[in-house]
C-alpha cells in the first residue's frame, strides 16, 4: 500500500468521462449463502459488482487470494471469471458444503436467486453490466484482476441495489432502464473513489491510469462533434503527436481516430432516436462535413442507414400506443 494517494485523474476530467459513460443493464442475481456452504458461481459475459449486504464470509475468485466479505464490500469481477462465495462452519473454511450455482442462461428481465443451504446468513446483491463510450470502448474491458472497496451504510449502495432489484421484480416499464441508472450510480460511487485511491485497483482501468490520454479521451467522449485531430488531441495531452498515438492505443486498445468516430456516431445514433432533427444536422453536430459521409460511416458502423432508426423508432412507438 502507498503511502499516499494515487491521483490518476483530474477532478474535471472524470467528471466528463462518467458524465458521457453508457452503462447497460445485463441481469441481477441475490446470493445467500448459509454457514458451512460454498456457493460456486460461473462467470458472465460482463463484469459484475456484487456488494454484500449482510453477513461475512469470503469470495475467491480464480487464483486470487481470498477476499473477506463484511458488510458494504463491494467487489468487481471481471467478465468471465468463475468464482466461489464461502462462509465458514465449525471448521472454518474447511470441510464446506459446495453448491453448484452455475448456470448458462439468465432471464434479464428477472432477478435471479441462488442459494445455499437452509439458513442464509451472507446476502449478495450481484449486479451484471456494460459501462462503454462508443460501439465498443468498454471501460472495464481490460479488467483482468478484482477490485475491492470497502463502504459503509452512509454511502448508500445496498439502498441503490435493493432499488435495482425491486425495479426487476415490479416489472413495470422501463423497469431495465432504472436499473442500468441505478447500477450507474454504484460505479460513479466507486470511481470517485479513483481520485484519491489509496488502494492499487485504481491503474486497472486502463483509461484512469494515464492522467495525460484521459484528458484528450474526456475531451473526445464529451464533444465529439468538435473538431478534433490528432494534432490538437496530442497538444491537449502534453505529448508529441507519435507519442499520444502509442500511449491512446496501447491504453484503450484502438487508435484515437477510431475512437472518436465510434464516439461521433454513437452520438449521431442517440440523437436520431430522440429527435427529429434533420439527418443533415445531426451529421453536422456529429463532425461530418457531409451527408454521404455520414450514412457510410453510419451504415458501416451499425449495419443500416441513418432513415431506418428513424422508421424503426416510429413503428415501435405505434406498437407500444
Amino acid at each position: 500500500m502507498n503511502e499516499r494517494p494515487m491521483l490518476r485523474i483530474s477532478s474535471a476530467d472524470l467528471e466528463n468521462l462518467l458524465g458521457t459513460l453508457e452503462v447497460s443493464f445485463v441481469k441481477l442475481t441475490e446470493c445467500l449463502v448459509s454457514r458451512g456452504y460454498s456457493l460456486e458461481l460461473s462467470g458472465a459475459n460482463a463484469p459484475g459488482i456484487h456488494y454484500n449486504l449482510a453477513g461475512v464470509g469470503r469470495a475467491v475468485i480464480g487464483k486470487h487470494d481470498p477476499i473477506p466479505l463484511m458488510p458494504h464490500t463491494l467487489i468487481v469481477v471481471p467478465p468471465n471469471s468463475a468464482w466461489r462465495i464461502e462462509v465458514e462452519g465449525s471448521n472454518g473454511f474447511t470441510g464446506l458444503r459446495t453448491v453448484d450455482g452455475k448456470s448458462p442462461t439468465a432471464d434479464p428481465d428477472n432477478v435471479r436467486r441462488v442459494v445455499a443451504g437452509d439458513d442464509p446468513s451472507l446476502l449478495l446483491v450481484c449486479g451484471y453490466f456494460h459501462a462503454s463510450y462508443g460501439a465498443s470502448t468498454d471501460l472495464f474491458g481490460g479488467l483482468t484482476e478484482p477490485i475491492t472497496e470497502q463502504f459503509d451504510a452512509t454511502d448508500q449502495v445496498d439502498a441503490k441495489l435493493q432499488a435495482a432489484v425491486a425495479e426487476l421484480v415490479a416489472q413495470e416499464v422501463g423497469s431495465k432502464a432504472m436499473s442500468a441508472a441505478l447500477l450507474k450510480q454504484v460505479i460513479v460511487l466507486l470511481l470517485r473513489r479513483s481520485l484519491a485511491s489509496m488502494n492499487a485497483w485504481v491503474e486497472r482501468f486502463s483509461v484512469l491510469s494515464d492522467p495525460l490520454v484521459a484528458r484528450a479521451f474526456a475531451a473526445m467522449a464529451l464533444r465529439p462533434g468538435d473538431d478534433h485531430s490528432l494534432h490538437s488531441l496530442a497538444h491537449l495531452a502534453c505529448l508529441s503527436r507519435s507519442a499520444f498515438v502509442a500511449r491512446f492505443t496501447a491504453i484503450v486498445g484502438k487508435a484515437p481516430m477510431q475512437v472518436l468516430r465510434e464516439l461521433r456516431l454513437r452520438q449521431a445514433m442517440d440523437q436520431l432516436k430522440a429527435s427529429s432533427l434533420p439527418i443533415e444536422h445531426i451529421a453536422s453536430s456529429a463532425g461530418y462535413a457531409s451527408r454521404s459521409s455520414f450514412i457510410k460511416a453510419f451504415r458501416k458502423c451499425y449495419g443500416m442507414d441513418p432513415s431506418q432508426v428513424r422508421r424503426n423508432n416510429a413503428t415501435q412507438r405505434l406498437q407500444s400506443d
